[in-house]
C-alpha cells in the first residue's frame, strides 16, 4: 500500500488513489445482514421467491451491506496518509445505489481523491468519488462521494 505525506494531498487531488480486492457477498453474509438489520425483505432471503417473483434471477445483497463494505475496501485500498492521527468516517454527500448485486458476486471499489479542505490547522476533510464495481457488469453497484475527516 503506498504511503503519502498529509502535506502532499492537494497535489493528489483527482487521481485514482487505490482499487480495493474482491469481496464475495454471499447468501451467508446477506442472511447475516439481514438478520442484524432486522431487513429480511424475500428478495435478500428467500432465493426459491426471489427467483419466481423477481427479475434479479435470485436474491440480492442489500444496498447497505454493500456499502457498509466500503470499509473493508477502504483499509484494503486506501492509502496511508503519514502524518494522521485519526481518521474518522464523516459521512456521505451523494450515494446512488445504481445496480442489485446478485448473491454469490464479487464487489470491489475504486477511490479518487476529488477534495480537500482544510478545517483548521488539527483537521482535513477529504472527500472521494467512490465506485463500487460488481465483477463481469457493466454497471456499477454504488457510486458514491464519501466524507472522511483527518485529525493531525
Amino acid at each position: 500500500m503506498k504511503k503519502y505525506y498529509v502535506t502532499e494531498l492537494t497535489k493528489l487531488i483527482g487521481r485514482e488513489l487505490g482499487i480495493s480486492s474482491w469481496i464475495i457477498l454471499d447468501q451467508d453474509r446477506i442472511d447475516r445482514f439481514a438478520k442484524l438489520t432486522e431487513d429480511e425483505q424475500f428478495i435478500h432471503v428467500d432465493p426459491e421467491r426471489a427467483v419466481n417473483e423477481t427479475t434479479f434471477g435470485g436474491t440480492i445483497a442489500h444496498g447497505f451491506l454493500t456499502l457498509s463494505m466500503l470499509v473493508k475496501m477502504a483499509s484494503d485500498a486506501q492509502p496511508k496518509i503519514e502524518g494522521v492521527n485519526v481518521l474518522i468516517n464523516y459521512g456521505f454527500d451523494k450515494i446512488r445505489f445504481i445496480a442489485p448485486v446478485r448473491a454469490g458476486a464479487k464487489i470491489r471499489s475504486r477511490f479518487v481523491l476529488n477534495e480537500i479542505t482544510h478545517r483548521n490547522e488539527n483537521q482535513i476533510l477529504t472527500k472521494w468519488d467512490i465506485t463500487v464495481e460488481i465483477k463481469d457488469s457493466d454497471k456499477p453497484a454504488i457510486k458514491a462521494n464519501w466524507l472522511n475527516l483527518l485529525i493531525i
